[in-house]
């Protein structure tokens, strides 16, 4: 797969498109800045309504600054995609640690999801505004999580913590696409008697959905017979 130009992986290093050389400390300070409020903006007015200046005014800093950082509106918000997948992710990962089967650990990878969703529902609207201003990033985003999700499942299928009979990558969209609908109905739709936000998923439906997982990963002790 081929990235769009420009596209910043997880391991690059940050440099300036203007001067082509790596950010100072100050550098990677003010592109976040411009990453946060970035964030915001699309969220909040839709990648054909924002503009660079509304994102330059909110994080405060010069107009003539940001092309030190981005060259249009298409590579800061690309950059912003990429930015909010490595974070999820981190949140995930960050979750996990510790867990001591696999099962565990997808209950304990989607309470990292689902909490770093309720800090940042700009992910849903950023992530799905990519499918037309940028095929290639959307693609990216969820490529990235399935290939480690994939990796995971087969690990554990190794070790008997996990089905074998069941297709890990087959898996991994299916329990990758229960999780972002499942957040986006009771997350990013639902509101409370003043309009506000739920600050975390309702322990009621994280339950009932981390027990269909369970249901659906966990070993067989017997194999189901074939058509008679």
């Amino acid at each position: 797969m081929t990235h769009p130009e420009g596209m910043i992986e997880d391991d690059a290093e940050l440099v300036s498109p203007a001067t082509g050389r790596p950010l100072t400390k100050r550098g990677e300070a003010t592109r976040r800045r411009l990453l946060e409020a970035a964030e915001v903006v699309f969220a909040e007015q839709g990648y054909h309504e924002a503009s660079i200046v509304k994102i330059t005014e909110r994080a405060g800093i010069g107009l003539g600054t940001f092309y030190l950082y981005f060259d249009s509106k298409q590579s800061i918000f690309e950059a912003l995609v990429i930015d909010l997948n490595r974070r999820v992710r981190h949140s995930m990962s960050e979750a996990m640690e510790g867990a001591t089967s696999r099962l565990d650990a997808e209950r304990a990878g989607f309470a990292g999801f689902f909490r770093f969703t309720a800090e940042h529902p700009a992910l849903y609207r950023v992530v799905r505004e990519a499918e037309f201003v940028s095929p290639d990033v959307l693609r990216l985003h969820y490529t990235r999580i399935v290939e480690g999700y994939e990796a995971g499942l087969r690990a554990a299928q190794d070790v008997g913590d996990v089905d074998r009979a069941l297709d890990p990558e087959t898996t991994a969209w299916a329990l990758m696409g229960m999780g972002e609908l499942i957040g986006m109905r009771f997350l990013l739709w639902e509101r409370d008697a003043d309009g506000r936000p739920p600050a975390q998923l309702d322990p009621v439906v994280f339950d009932g959905m981390t027990r269909l997982i369970d249901n659906a990963l966990a070993p067989r002790t017997t194999q189901p017979e074939g058509p008679k």
